[in-house]
C-alpha cells in the first residue's frame, strides 16, 4: 500500500542533514522537474519584492523569501519531521517508534509543491512554495507535475494507493486509473445521522489514521483489506455513493 499525504504550508527550520542533493529522494525520474522549480525559486528570491509578490507573503512572512534563495545549500530533515500543522502534529513523527516510523518510510509519500512526491523519510530543506503559485519561468505546478507524478506512481507499481491528500495536491498528480486506490474524505456524523463534511479537524483525523496504521502495520492489499482492518480497530471507514472512502473523525488516541 502507498500512502499519500499533502504537504503542509508551517516546517520546522534547520536541519542537521547535508544540503539537498537530487539523488537523495525517492522518485528519480521528478529530479528534472525538481531542478527546474529548484533553479526558478533561487532566481526568483534575488529580488525579495517581487517574490513576495509571487509568493503571497505577508510582510511578517517576508523573510521567508530567504529559505528559497538558500534551497540548495541549507540543511535538510527527513520530510516527516520537516512539515508540522494539524496533519503532522496528529501523526506525530517524533513520537513514533522504530518500527513505526520504518514503516511509515516504507508506505507513505507527501506530495510537496517543489520536489513533487517524496518518500517519507526523505530528507528536504526548508522552503515556501503552496500549490496555487505560478513561478516565473515555470508552467503551473499542475501543468510541471501532474502527467509526472502520475507517472511515478505508476512505475512504483503500488498495489493499492490510499489517497489522503487534499483537492489541491491530488490535481498536482492524480492516481492512474489502472491503479487501484480509494480517495479519502473526513466526515462526521451526528446523532441524527447526518454526515457532513469537515475542515480542520479533516487533517487532524488523516493524521491520526496514519499513526494507527503505522502502529498496528496492517498488510493491505486494498480496499477490502483496509475497510476491514478499520473495523477491527474501532474506525468507521466505509465507501460512499460518491466512490471515495468516507472516514468518521476519529477521537483523540493520546
Amino acid at each position: 500500500m502507498l500512502i499519500l499525504l499533502p504537504p503542509s504550508e508551517t516546517k520546522r527550520a534547520g536541519g542537521d542533514g547535508p544540503s539537498w542533493r537530487p539523488d537523495a529522494l525517492a522518485y528519480p525520474q521528478l529530479s528534472s522537474a525538481r531542478e527546474q522549480v529548484m533553479d526558478a525559486l533561487v532566481a526568483l528570491s534575488g529580488d525579495e519584492d517581487a517574490a513576495a509578490r509571487v509568493l503571497k507573503l505577508s510582510t511578517r512572512q517576508r523573510g521567508e523569501v530567504a529559505l528559497n534563495a538558500a534551497l540548495r545549500d541549507s540543511p535538510t530533515m527527513p520530510a516527516l519531521d520537516r512539515y508540522t500543522g494539524v496533519l503532522f502534529d496528529a501523526l506525530d513523527a517524533a513520537s513514533l517508534d522504530a518500527p513505526a516510523r520504518a514503516w511509515v518510510g516504507a508506505h507513505v509519500a507527501i506530495h510537496s509543491a517543489p520536489f513533487g512526491l517524496v518518500g517519507a523519510l526523505d530528507p528536504i530543506p526548508a522552503y515556501r512554495l503552496g500549490a496555487g503559485i505560478r513561478v516565473p519561468g515555470l508552467p503551473t505546478m499542475r501543468a510541471l507535475w501532474a502527467d509526472a507524478v502520475g507517472a511515478a506512481i505508476a512505475a512504483s507499481a503500488p498495489s493499492f494507493v490510499l489517497d489522503l491528500r487534499s483537492e489541491a495536491y491530488e490535481a498536482l498528480g492524480p492516481v492512474p486509473s489502472g491503479i487501484p486506490q480509494a480517495y479519502v474524505r473526513v466526515v462526521s456524523e451526528g446523532p441524527d445521522g447526518a454526515v457532513r463534511a469537515l475542515n480542520h479537524f479533516n487533517k487532524h483525523a488523516k493524521g491520526e489514521l496514519v499513526r494507527r496504521l503505522s502502529a498496528s502495520r496492517p498488510e493491505v492489499a486494498g480496499q477490502d483489506a483496509l475497510v476491514r482492518w478499520a473495523q477491527d480497530e474501532g474506525i468507521v471507514l466505509r465507501p460512499s455513493a460518491a466512490g471515495e472512502l468516507e472516514l468518521v473523525a476519529l477521537p483523540a488516541t493520546r
